[in-house]
């Protein structure tokens, strides 16, 4: 079977998440992916501990399948030409410095474009490559609070991270879309071209249509707690068990919610008869709904609800919904052979392609692990190689 990347090579200068996460992505669909990682350190993602298996960062493991690492020292003049080598036959390179670090480093855009005209140079930053904050550093959580995404979750005054990183995750997907766009239009025009990739654009995207909502009102959406500015009821629940999920999304599922809850005096409130209503009367519908539901078990009003087609269903710890039947039927996570770790699972590649399958082929690499491999296939002896190591070039 012939992956849709196959014969793509990658190189990736990048750390943390976001950069890593597209080079995985592209490594699931076929591509040769090569990590360059700081000798000695690596990848600043193998230290965040906990959590940790066998030794191993679970952040790192989550993040790296499918590549193959090789250590330099990029401030060395001989760690830059091994650069430029690599450069030569890659297609893409990802890279997640901060703004002018590449400069610097001689690893530029318009430096390796001289070496390679066909490259794909995916540049992920925080705030992107221009504009008045280009040099500024960015991490997922400032991101969360910066791009207005975290003011409209938790509770008024009260603002929440989400769990994941979704900033860096969704960062990371999108970059590995501009590459495959990009390597549509090289097909096209034989040109690479340069990819800039920010934190802050793709959250400005997240928002979605609370950023239209502003300009359409000049209110800037707020926290609704475990509810919705535009839909009643869309939110958390209290039932007699657990929390669970009710989401009567518009007025036809409204009334079926009704009907197979038995609530059909609810229907007769002329208050509550279309959505527009029951958001400008949710001060009075929620508590009616919540003291309902908190006399009922969430098996009971899950089943009812499913049957009648409305969505519903619990709040779910990580582990039940790892381990229930649909994730499970998914295949959403991915068994890995590694040499330190029996049964290694991480979450696999989300999209199912009917023919061409992603894959995973290679387990996320120890520091360095194919360095001698990697550095002869450009064809340095093993002698060069002692000589790189001595001189902390590797």
């Amino acid at each position: 079977m012939n992956l849709p990347l196959e014969g793509i090579k990658v190189l990736e200068l990048a750390k943390t998440l976001a950069g890593p996460v597209s080079g995985q992505m592209l490594g699931d669909l076929g591509a040769e992916v090569i990590k360059v990682e700081q000798p000695g350190i690596g990848d600043e993602s193998r230290h965040m501990k906990p959590p940790e298996w066998n030794g191993e960062s679970c952040f790192y493991l989550s993040s790296n399948r499918n590549k193959k690492s090789i250590t330099l020292n990029l401030k060395s003049e001989q760690g830059r030409q091994i650069v430029y080598e690599l450069v030569k036959e890659s297609d893409i390179l990802i890279e997640n410095f901060r703004t002018g670090v590449t400069e610097k480093l001689g690893i530029d855009y318009e430096t390796l474009l001289k070496i390679n005209p066909r490259l794909i140079y995916l540049s992920i930053s925080g705030f992107g490559r221009t504009g008045p904050e280009k040099y500024r550093a960015g991490y997922d959580l400032l991101l969360q609070g910066y791009s207005g995404f975290m003011s409209t979750t938790g509770e008024p005054d009260v603002p929440y991270k989400t769990g994941p990183s979704v900033v860096d995750l969704s960062t990371g997907f999108l970059g590995a879309l501009g590459v495959l766009a990009a390597l549509l239009a090289r097909d096209k025009t034989g040109k690479g071209q340069f990819i800039d990739c920010g934190l802050l654009d793709g959250q400005i995207m997240v928002l979605n249509h609370l950023a239209t909502g502003f300009y359409a009102t000049g209110q800037s959406a707020k926290p609704m707690g475990q509810g919705h500015n535009s839909l009643v009821p869309y939110q958390v629940f209290k039932a007699k068990d657990k929390n669970i999920i009710l989401a009567a999304a518009n007025d036809a599922l409204w009334v079926k919610t009704c009907e197979a809850m038995g609530w059909l005096d609810l229907l007769e409130y002329n208050l509550f008869k279309t959505n527009s209503l029951r958001v400008e009367n949710r001060e009075k519908l929620i508590p009616i709904l919540s003291g309902r539901i908190r006399n009922i078990s969430s098996d009971e009003i899950c089943t009812k609800l499913d049957e009648a087609g409305v969505p519903c269903g619990p709040i779910n710890s990580i582990g039940e919904a790892l381990t229930s039947p649909q994730v499970v039927a998914r295949e959403m996570m991915v068994r890995i052979n590694h040499p330190k770790i029996k049964d290694l699972r991480t979450p696999a590649f989300p999209v199912k392609l009917s023919e061409t399958p992603a894959t995973v082929r290679l387990p996320p690499p120890s520091l360095g692990e194919q360095t001698e491999e990697i550095l002869t296939s450009l064809g340095l002896s093993f002698e060069e190689i002692d000589n790189f190591r001595k001189n902390g070039v590797i």
